[in-house]
């Protein structure tokens, strides 16, 4: 018996045997391992603000450009950070994700809430003379660890108000929300506090600024 097998594999052509071999494991493989889908978050529904600031009588509109920042930004990995280990690494949650790129729910967010204060919100196609530009820069966007299960989520940026070309004034904005929870939903949701409080603080700032030109 054990010469007839010998026989069929000898003569059963080797090219064969190899995609024989190879189709079973990838069957086993497809068997046992299992995908974890990813779990996509946003902002929320940007239902109005208890306290929302109106906007500023002498700032009827505004021309909003797109944020930017730095290329981690710019797709929907959702970043951490271990203070208490590792300041300097970024880390990202395996499977969590932003629903888009960061910079552009954040410019959406903030313009939202601008409209909502009353505020006529523009885009760069829009601009024309003497209606004043809203340029943003986001330096920090992070759910941030102190402890292992102490955590916020932090957001830092520069704003700058322009009109005809002219810098009117620029801020630094901060805002830190404890996470409720130290994993991804609790640092979206916290990254997603600190965005509407830095939109409030926004227009505060714009109540502020002379816009009359010199």
């Amino acid at each position: 018996m054990r010469t007839t097998v010998t026989a069929y594999l000898l003569r059963f052509p080797i090219r064969s045997l190899i995609a024989l071999a190879a189709s079973s494991l990838i069957l086993a493989g497809c068997g046992s391992t299992k995908t974890q889908e990813s779990t996509s978050f946003d902002f929320g529904p940007a239902t109005p603000l208890q306290q929302a600031t109106p906007a500023p009588a002498s700032m009827p509109a505004l021309v909003v450009i797109d944020f930017t920042g730095p290329s981690a930004l710019e797709n929907e990995r959702m970043y951490y950070r271990l203070a208490y280990a590792d300041a300097l690494q970024a880390r990202t949650y395996a499977h969590s994700r932003w629903a888009n790129e960061p910079l552009q729910m954040l410019t959406q967010r903030v313009k939202t809430r601008l409209a909502q204060s009353g505020m006529k919100v523009l885009s760069a196609t829009d601009a024309s003379t003497g209606v004043p530009l809203l340029r943003v820069e986001v330096d920090d966007f992070v759910h941030a660890f102190s402890g292992v299960n102490q955590s916020e989520g932090r957001i830092t940026l520069r704003a700058s108000l322009f009109n005809d070309h002219r810098l009117l004034d620029q801020r630094t904005f901060t805002r830190t929300t404890p996470a409720p929870s130290a994993d991804a939903p609790g640092g979206a949701r916290a990254l997603a506090a600190s965005t509407d409080a830095v939109a409030s603080d926004i227009l505060a700032w714009l109540a502020t600024v002379d816009t009359r030109k010199r």
